[in-house]
């Protein structure tokens, strides 16, 4: 039995989906009589229906000898207006047979059936064929019998407000709410086709859910912006109509959407959605791409003299300075009056450890694989003061590309290398290698190409290393919407052609695992390759390739796409020559501490024991190397164990 709708639970249930306030709206495509009486046409506009993203596929269903009275329907006493809708009704009218064919379509292609039923009789027809719920027409709010019919069925009604009053509207909620158990959502609606903007009203919606919890929108204006406003306003239904064309004979189809507009609408809603938030939210969180540029914008504060250990810290000793890598001004009362612990020269952050004297420090791990740290040129022998591993993992940046190696490095390491190729070239250029742009693809191959160049020559710092792997973002994202099948199989074909243009002796080109929504310069993209797990194994096994498996990337993919992380790593399995380790939350959430986010760390650590058990691992969180490397000790200690 559904639950009873109340004030305290303001949800109801039409099929697997749950509708409520702060939920996905639920996109209702109103077909109505817009197949003008072709079967074949409401096939066509479920299939449309599905494509734009709708929810639910409506149509109506009238007897008209039960709706009209009988001198109506002999035409001797009517106005020409009815005249000419009942003329239309009985030519585009589909039998009771047809419905319930479509009913069985709709079920079979995985998207709803509803009806607007306009008599008790067509309610009895509906409930054989097994609805979900029932769409109240707005010409029909007043009809209490009629509502009290459907409601008596125990399925969730949708109700229309349309040419009614608001003590209308409020008599229809008070008859309703004790007998429509399943619960129902009013609708707010401005029933004329198109409606003008003027008459729509949108404030209204605020009083209907003074009177009610659950309120949606019928739209029958012209275009998507307003009925995008009314999720944004807290509708929880959306019922537009749909068309082939608008130019169709039928009172509904000028007032519908065409299916490239109706898809337009599904994508504003759900990108309204997603911008929406909580409201419960204790605190504004900062997302991947605020923090890239916060701290590339912010300030920090950094020693305006040298510093001794020891000396008591004054105002004069600081000052505020970009970027944002360091104690945040913020906490300046804090840093003045406190004893410093270590040497700093001008310029240098001060930082977190700065004020307390209980920052992690690296020790000896323990794992079942070799181990390494993310660097720099200029960072790389401080981090191995600090700890001891089995590998370390260049990041390079275009303009270390430009930099002397042997003027950072020691004659010789005995460590593994690995090197992170940059995803950001000299010209604000992204690396992409899978491009259709061919212009681009030659510089992003140049680039490329100098990488493997200077991986070869940091060979003679790494004698232990034989042919060191190069993990890269290869490319293939695109600007404001994904791509479509047909050309993310041409862009692994571009990456292929561009492999094999690439001289790789003498080292390991190991592509990411990518996520879907990339954050580059602080703003996201749509990444479209190296993202499914079955994709990129068909991928190097036709090219010989091993991969980077980077944990936060996949399990974003998998939280947007709807894969297993688990089962990514076991279809992955042989091909993963290297692990990057982080935690990631939501969709677009990467690069978080570990245990910070939402990932099972114990069943990827079990699978890549099974799947990978030669692969390397790094831990990559975001800023980790902040605070002398605070971020990766912690995550190497939540680790320990696991890996």
């Amino acid at each position: 039995m559904p639950d009873v709708q109340s004030q305290s639970t303001p949800t109801i249930h039409i099929g697997r989906r749950t509708i409520g306030p702060g939920l996905p709206s639920f996109v209702i495509a109103e077909i109505g009589n817009n197949h003008n009486g072709s079967f074949d046409r409401a096939i066509t506009l479920i299939d449309a229906a599905i494509e734009a993203g709708a929810d639910c596929a409506k149509f109506q269903m009238r007897r008209l000898d039960s709706v009209y009275r009988a001198a109506t329907l002999s035409g001797k006493d009517d106005d020409l207006s009815v005249e000419y809708t009942l003329d239309i009704l009985r030519r585009f009218e589909l039998s009771v047979d047809d419905q319930c064919r479509l009913a069985a379509y709709c079920i079979e292609n995985g998207i709803l059936y509803m009806c607007t039923p306009w008599d008790p009789i067509s309610v009895g027809m509906l409930q054989e064929f097994g609805v979900e719920a029932f769409k109240v027409a707005s010409a029909d709010l007043t009809n209490l019998p009629l509502l009290g019919v459907m409601a008596a069925t125990g399925k969730p009604l949708i109700v229309s407000t349309g040419m009614s009053t608001s003590v209308e509207i409020k008599s229809a909620i008070d008859f309703l709410t004790p007998r429509a158990l399943a619960g129902f959502v009013m609708l707010h609606c401005q029933s004329t086709y198109p409606a003008a903007f003027q008459n729509i009203n949108m404030r209204f919606m605020g009083k209907i859910a003074e009177m009610h919890p659950l309120v949606g929108y019928s739209g029958h204006e012209r275009g998507i912006a307003v009925s995008q406003a009314a999720v944004a306003l807290g509708a929880c239904v959306i019922e537009r109509h749909i068309t082939l064309d608008r130019t169709m004979e039928g009172p509904d189809h000028a007032a519908s959407l065409e299916p490239a507009e109706f898809k337009q609408l599904v994508l504003g809603i759900r990108e309204i959605e997603a911008a929406m938030g909580s409201a419960e939210a204790a605190e504004r969180s900062l997302s991947q791409g605020e923090l890239i540029n916060r701290e590339n914008l912010a300030k920090s504060l950094v020693a305006s003299r040298p510093i001794v250990a020891g000396t008591i810290i004054t105002e004069a000793d600081i000052q505020v300075r970009s970027p944002g890598q360091g104690l945040s001004p913020l906490q300046m009362p804090e840093l003045i009056g406190h004893s410093i612990a270590r040497d700093l020269e001008e310029g240098d952050y001060f930082i977190a450890s700065d004020l307390t004297a209980d920052a992690m420090l690296a020790r000896r791990y323990n794992f079942s694989r070799p181990w390494g740290v993310p660097v720099r040129y200029h960072d790389v022998e401080a981090f191995l003061d600090l700890c001891d591993p089995d590998l370390i993992e260049f990041h390079l940046s275009y303009q270390d590309m430009e930099r002397n190696p042997s003027e950072y490095l020691r004659a010789n390491y005995d460590k593994g290398l690995v090197i992170h190729a940059p995803e950001l070239f000299s010209g604000s250029r992204l690396m992409d290698l899978a491009t259709f742009d061919e212009d681009y693809r030659q510089f992003s191959l140049r680039e490329t190409q100098r990488v493997i160049d200077i991986t070869r020559s940091l060979k003679q710092f790494f004698p232990n290393t034989a042919r060191p792997p190069i993990v890269a973002n290869i490319g293939g994202f695109s600007m404001d919407k994904p791509i479509s099948a047909e050309k993310k199989l041409q862009r692994y074909d571009i990456f292929a052609r561009s492999l094999s243009e690439l001289d790789c002796d003498g080292i390991d080109f190991i592509p990411q695992t990518m996520a879907p929504f990339p954050w580059h310069f602080g703003g996201q993209r749509y990444q479209n390759i190296f993202i499914f797990p079955e994709e990129i194994a068909a991928f190097c096994d036709l090219h010989d390739m091993r991969i980077c498996f980077d944990v936060a990337h996949t399990a974003l993919a998998a939280n947007h796409f709807g894969f297993d992380l688990v089962g990514a790593i076991d279809t992955l399995g042989p091909y993963i020559a290297h692990i990057h380790y982080g935690d990631a939350r939501g969709v677009d959430g990467e690069g978080l501490q570990v245990g910070e986010g939402d990932i099972d760390f114990v069943a990827v650590g079990d699978a890549f024991k099974r799947a990978a058990p030669a692969a390397t691992f790094i831990p990559e969180i975001w800023q980790g190397h902040k605070n002398r490397g605070e971020g990766f000790w912690i995550a190497l200690d939540r680790l320990e164990g696991t890996v």
